[in-house]
């Protein structure tokens, strides 16, 4: 079992992360906006709208991750690790909603460009909050990322990657609005094609964080190197004969492994129970003390003692 104060300080420094990219994210969005504005920047505004979603997956991780860290209970005898999972499919789902909106958006502004619609040039002030959004984004990314690796929570890992996908639409929307300032009217199409490369990447970071919580929603075991290394400890246990119905899963951040191990049939049930916690304890230091393992005993009997031996 997982010990219960690092459980609690587990979502305190989980919410005390997200609740500083919460304030930088309104800061930052009511600058963007204002800045769009002023400076009669469309892009500038579409990158504001952008990080109207940060804000909205920042109550979306406050709220699970609270709840995943709750302990074991009647009505979830396995813990609450499912809902950090469902968070983290969640912003995944908003960072792919975001990244196809941009690229709606930008497509459309290089088609009206196309029909020799003018883009308008857009104010300096739009620039330099591109600018600060890019600087303070990556901060936050950066700082997140290592709390999220750290308390091992693939939500807040999640989290940070909308933050470093808001700072690469701002790189987007800074290198348009620069191309639309300094080069010309003719170039201020950068402006939806950078955006739309940005885009791309965001959709790209949306899949690879979303897929791993799916699978683990729809109960896919283990990556096939992991079951390698969990046969390999089973079978160095001593008085493990042999080992069957390896069942393996994901639960939120830990691991669920069930499995049934055959002992020599003349032990005692005391000496094949220690068998069994020999196997479990060994399982528990590899992956961690809150690893669900499950293992079940059975007799071991040559193929002419039992017709009923399943292997």
């Amino acid at each position: 079992m997982i010990d219960k104060t690092q459980s609690q300080e587990r979502v305190y420094n989980a919410r005390k992360v997200t609740l500083v990219g919460m304030v930088v994210n309104i800061l930052l969005t009511s600058g963007k906006l204002l800045a769009g504005v002023l400076g009669k920047s469309s892009a500038m505004l579409a990158d504001g709208v952008h990080s109207l979603s940060d804000i909205a997956t920042d109550f979306v991780v406050i709220a699970f991750v609270g709840i995943a860290g709750k302990e074991k209970d009647h009505d979830h005898q396995y813990g609450h690790g499912k809902y950090e999972t469902f968070a983290t499919m969640i912003i995944s789902f908003a960072l792919m909603l975001v990244g196809v909106g941009i690229f709606w958006d930008a497509l459309q502004n290089i088609l009206s460009a196309v029909d020799g619609k003018i883009m308008p040039k857009p104010g300096m002030v739009a620039f330099y909050a591109a600018i600060a959004s890019i600087i303070a984004k990556e901060i936050l990314y950066q700082y997140t990322i290592l709390v999220g690796r750290r308390i091992n929570s693939q939500t807040v890992i999640a989290n940070a990657w909308h933050h470093r996908s808001d700072a690469f639409s701002s790189i987007g929307t800074a290198l348009g609005i620069a191309g639309a300032i300094f080069l010309g009217e003719k170039w201020r199409v950068l402006d939806p094609v950078a955006g739309m490369i940005v885009s791309v990447f965001i959709m790209k970071v949306s899949w690879d964080l979303g897929m791993p919580s799916i699978r683990e929603l729809l109960e896919v075991a283990l990556p096939e190197s992991i079951r390698v290394e969990i046969k390999n400890i089973i079978a160095s246990q001593a008085g493990v004969i042999y080992h069957h119905q390896l069942r393996t899963r994901k639960i939120g951040n830990i691991l669920a492994i069930e499995v049934h191990v055959k002992v020599d049939k003349g032990l005692t049930v005391e000496e094949s129970h220690e068998i069994a916690t020999a196997v479990e304890n060994a399982l528990r230091y590899k992956y961690g003390e809150q690893t669900h393992v499950g293992v079940h005993v059975e007799p071991y009997y040559l193929k002419n003692e039992s017709k009923n031996e399943s292997e």
